[in-house]
């Protein structure tokens, strides 16, 4: 994590995955998995239901404050947030709350063009200029302004379609997969209409350094 001035702030990364799927009873969920963050690994779920209630589940509070510091919900849950993923089947666990199974494919054209791009350039803020266009055909935007002050920049790095899913929200089965629609309203940009799973590098800008035991302080 790199420390810049106080007026740029500093910057943090979160490497992992982003799944974005909807369900025939209205609520669209997106699952941010991250193996490597500032926070270390971690995995969180934000829920929107077809009333518009907005839900984040977090595993503990410190990235819970981030989350809700950065996105927009009407609720926050704690819940130890659990990711198995094996031969294109991913179960996601949130304590009681959550049971999600959903399995994803092949990769189709966006998927191959991703690939092909290198790591290093892809999970770089300034590719996301590049892709800004061809992203809004998929209705996702790579960049913006976050709460809190924050900037955000997503740098995809390959994308997968979702095929089958299932989902249980405090015992309420939530229906079949369907599209991501209407777009969730967590921040400034919503997840691909078709449900998708997208290998992904965000780094998000605070509006100062970190202070003690936050994030990039060293």
């Amino acid at each position: 994590m790199t420390r810049r001035s106080a007026r740029a702030g500093v910057r943090l990364r979160f490497d992992g995955w982003i799944a974005g799927l909807g369900t025939t009873s209205g609520t669209r969920l997106v699952l941010g998995h991250w193996p490597r963050s500032p926070f270390g690994p971690f995995s969180d779920v934000m829920l929107e239901r077809d009333d518009g209630h907005r839900l984040l589940l977090a595993p503990d509070r410190r990235t819970a404050d981030f989350i809700a510091g950065t996105y927009l919900f009407d609720e926050v849950r704690l819940a130890p947030v659990r990711v198995r993923a094996a031969d294109g089947h991913w179960r996601v666990t949130a304590g009681p709350v959550l049971d999600l199974r959903f399995t994803v494919g092949g990769r189709g054209l966006p998927g191959l063009l991703l690939r092909a791009v290198p790591g290093r350039l892809a999970s770089r803020p300034g590719w996301t200029a590049v892709t800004y266009g061809p992203a809004r055909l998929l209705r996702v935007r790579t960049h913006g302004s976050a709460g809190g002050g924050r900037y955000e920049w997503y740098g995809a790095r390959d994308l997968h379609r979702v095929h089958t899913a299932s989902a249980v929200l405090d015992g309420r089965d939530l229906g079949s997969l369907t599209a991501v629609e209407p777009p969730v309203r967590f921040g400034f940009g919503s997840t691909p209409r078709k449900p998708s799973l997208v290998r992904v590098t965000t780094t998000v800008r605070t509006p100062r350094p970190a202070g003690p035991g936050e994030p990039g302080t060293r």
